[in-house]
C-alpha cells in the first residue's frame, strides 16, 4: 500500500457537506496512518454539527492503536468546543507526527476554524474537502464550488485538496465509487486544487478481486487501481453507524465504534 500523505509537516483538516462521510474518512485515515510506519497520530474532534457521527465516538479503538484523540472525556463526552480549543490549539502549534482535525459539516461547522487561523498559517495546513456526489448541494460541480466558497469564507482558510467519498452508505457500489472519482477529478480541476484520494468500500474491493483478505484486515494506506481516474484509493471500513441503521444513540456510540472496529479489523 502507498502512504496516504507523504509528510506530517502540515495539519490536515477534513471538512465538507453534511453527510459527506468526512468523520468516517477521518477515522479511517487516522487508523491507516497509525499502522503505516508507526506514525504518531493526533486527531481532534471539532464537529459541532452532527451528534451521530463524531470521531470522539471511536476514541477507544483509535487509542488502542496509539492515536491521541483530542475530545471531551468521561462525563463531558457530549460537550462542545469551548473546553477543547486550548488543547486543539496546542496540538496544532506543537505537532508530534500527523495532526488531523475532523471539522463539522458545511460553513456552520467550519466557522470554529477561524479562531485558529494564525496557528494554522504558522504551522501550515491542508484543508481536504470531502466530496460525496450523492448528497444535495454537491451533486454538481457548481454546487460543490458554492459550498467550498461558503466553507472558505467561514473558516478564513482555503481548500487545498478534494477527497472523493461518493457513497450511499450500505448501498455503495464499486461503480458508484468510480463515478465519484471522475467527479472528484473534474471538480478539483475546476477548482484548481489537487485531488487527495478517493474511497471505496472494502467489501466492494474484495468482491471484485481488487483487494485480498489479508490486506483488508489491516488497511495502512492507499491503492493504485484502474478505473479511479488516476487517484489513489483508500479502502474504507464503515465503523460509525447511526441509530436508524442499528447503531446506538449519541453518548453510547463509543462502545458501538469499539465493537465495529474489532469486528472489522480483527483487533481486540
Amino acid at each position: 500500500m502507498l502512504p496516504i500523505f507523504p509528510t506530517s509537516d502540515a495539519v490536515i483538516l477534513f471538512t465538507g457537506n453534511y453527510g459527506s462521510g468526512k468523520t468516517e474518512i477521518s477515522v479511517n485515515v487516522a487508523t491507516a496512518l497509525a499502522r503505516y510506519g508507526g506514525h504518531k497520530v493526533t486527531i481532534a474532534d471539532l464537529d459541532l454539527v452532527n451528534p451521530y457521527f463524531r470521531c470522539r465516538e471511536a476514541r477507544e479503538p483509535m487509542e488502542k492503536l496509539g492515536i491521541r484523540v483530542v475530545a471531551p472525556e468521561s462525563d463531558m463526552h457530549n460537550a462542545d468546543l469551548p473546553i477543547l480549543l486550548p488543547e486543539v490549539r496546542g496540538a496544532v502549534a506543537n505537532p508530534d507526527g500527523f495532526t488531523l482535525l475532523d471539522v463539522g459539516g458545511d460553513n456552520v461547522g467550519a466557522t470554529v476554524l477561524s479562531s485558529l487561523v494564525p496557528t494554522f498559517k504558522t504551522r501550515g495546513y491542508e484543508m481536504h474537502f470531502v466530496l460525496n456526489k450523492n448528497r444535495p448541494f454537491t451533486d454538481t460541480v457548481d454546487g460543490a464550488m458554492r459550498l467550498m466558497d461558503e466553507i472558505e469564507t467561514a473558516s478564513k482558510l482555503e481548500v487545498t485538496h478534494i477527497v472523493g467519498n461518493t457513497h450511499l452508505m450500505e448501498q455503495t457500489t464499486l461503480e458508484m465509487a468510480q463515478d465519484g472519482a471522475a467527479f472528484c477529478a473534474e471538480t478539483a480541476e475546476r477548482r484548481g486544487v489537487q485531488t487527495g484520494f478517493v474511497s471505496c468500500p472494502v467489501d466492494e474491493l474484495l468482491k471484485h478481486g481488487l483487494l485480498d483478505e489479508e490486506a483488508a484486515g489491516k488497511i495502512s494506506g492507499t491503492l493504485e487501481l484502474d478505473g479511479f481516474s488516476g487517484i489513489p484509493v483508500l479502502p474504507l471500513k464503515r465503523i460509525m453507524l447511526p441509530p436508524w441503521l442499528g447503531g446506538p444513540v449519541p453518548g453510547i456510540m463509543a462502545t458501538h465504534a469499539r465493537d465495529r472496529f474489532s469486528q472489522l479489523s480483527g483487533n481486540g
